[in-house]
């Protein structure tokens, strides 16, 4: 089987890069063809003339849509697998994949096909304004906090949801059940389009005794939706140390001031090392999330986490198993279970055991290989038409859009406002 890689890497990497890496790795090792066809944010200037060229090739790449074309042609894979398209490949590609007869599986590690940000949240809270109103609606809340982008972000959306590109996807893949189910309430993908895949991460084999670790660990981006204002706040009602570790081009001075110890990683090697010191590592996020896979890494070395009960969250940690949960954004309720952890050495040893126990079996490289090739078999078997037709208005989908004020339940606790 010969598969093409197609992604965009982020200019700050993060976990979506590395899940797609280690596929990847994982891929040729287990002795698949594989090639990759890249684009890399990095090399867009971080000035002016950078972004306007992200704001054009986020739009239509027309250069690397020729490129992508000619590597088609060249190579003629069995399968292309798409991760992040943008902004300098977009889901243009999808088409010439279709008129090339090309099927595409596309891995969705966040919720781009709904949300212009990609977060589902506005800067202040949770939101579904875009696929219940409109587009529009980034602009007129400003959600990059820069009318620019939020224009620029807004009409790319808009662009592929007009074009309707992703009805050229043969097979999805996403990491949790929530992010299956809202794909299919929230963008129409019809379940049986959908493949479940968590992320494959490695257990370590001296998982460590959490108990004994010196501080309470956070790691992740320093921007609103992660909770890090959240989990300071708890800290300082607990009254227990937290270290802070975010990815390079991160700034640690505003924490630093108040007193808080920050390591910014250059590495796996150099996270690994944080969650190895930690009683328990905290994600306090404010948005649904579509798998964490900073809390899978912590939970690989045998350390509990402490997360926000929302979204995906709720798949990625067992509450009561592999760590606890707390309502978002809540800081007195974190604060109770970072005291609880804190205190009970045996619930913290317990919890850090389970957690190793559930990555080694539920996200190891076996299991995740074999839904992959799963997905991989169900796209060259899936009909070769479209699965929605694109005469079909947003409205004419057969999907009922709740209201920004409602709940989405599933079978998860999540705030929509």
């Amino acid at each position: 089987m010969k598969i093409l890689h197609v992604f965009n890497r982020h200019r700050s990497g993060g976990g979506a890069d590395n899940a797609w890496d280690a596929t990847i790795a994982l891929s040729r090792r287990r002795g698949l063809d594989v090639d990759i066809f890249e684009r890399d944010s990095r090399h867009l200037s971080s000035g002016l003339t950078g972004k306007i060229s992200a704001f054009a090739q986020g739009i239509y790449p027309q250069g690397a849509l020729r490129a992508f074309a000619r590597r088609l042609a060249q190579d003629r894979p069995d399968i292309v697998h798409s991760h992040e398209l943008y902004p300098m490949l977009t889901p243009w590609l999808f088409r010439i994949c279709a008129d090339a007869g090309i099927p595409v599986v596309h891995s969705c590690y966040d919720f781009r096909m709904t949300c212009p940000i990609a977060t589902h949240h506005d800067g202040a809270a949770v939101c579904t304004r875009c696929p219940d109103r409109g587009a529009h609606q980034a602009v007129l809340r400003n959600c990059r906090d820069s009318l620019p982008e939020s224009t620029a972000f807004a009409l790319r959306h808009t662009v592929a949801e007009w074009r309707d590109l992703y009805r050229h996807v043969s097979r999805f893949i996403v990491l949790t059940d929530f992010s299956r189910d809202w794909l299919h309430v929230r963008a129409g993908v019809p379940l049986d389009r959908i493949s479940v895949n968590e992320c494959a991460i490695p257990a370590a084999s001296d998982p460590v005794d959490p108990a004994s670790g010196r501080y309470i660990a956070f790691a992740g981006r320093f921007v609103p939706e992660k909770g890090l204002d959240v989990l300071i706040r708890a800290a300082r009602l607990a009254q227990v140390p937290i270290h802070v570790a975010g990815p390079p081009g991160s700034d640690p001075a505003p924490l630093r001031a108040q007193g808080i110890s920050v390591t910014i990683t250059t590495g796996p090697g150099s996270l690994a090392t944080v969650y190895r010191g930690a009683r328990a590592l905290v994600v306090p996020s404010l948005w649904f999330e579509t798998f964490a896979i900073v809390a899978a890494e912590a939970m690989a070395h045998g350390v509990p986490v402490i997360a926000s009960r929302i979204g995906a969250l709720n798949d990625t940690i067992r509450e009561g198993r592999a760590g606890l949960h707390f309502t978002p954004g809540d800081a007195v309720d974190l604060a109770r279970q970072m005291r609880r952890l804190w205190d009970d050495p045996m619930l913290c040893r317990r919890l850090g055991a389970a957690a190793h126990d559930d990555v080694r079996t539920r996200f190891n490289a076996d299991v995740h290989f074999d839904r992959l090739v799963a997905a991989y078999d169900a796209a060259l078997t899936a009909p070769a038409s479209p699965w929605r037709d694109s005469r079909q208005s947003r409205s004419g989908r057969g999907i009922a859009f709740r209201p920004v004020d409602d709940e989405i339940e599933d079978g998860h606790s999540s705030i929509v406002r």
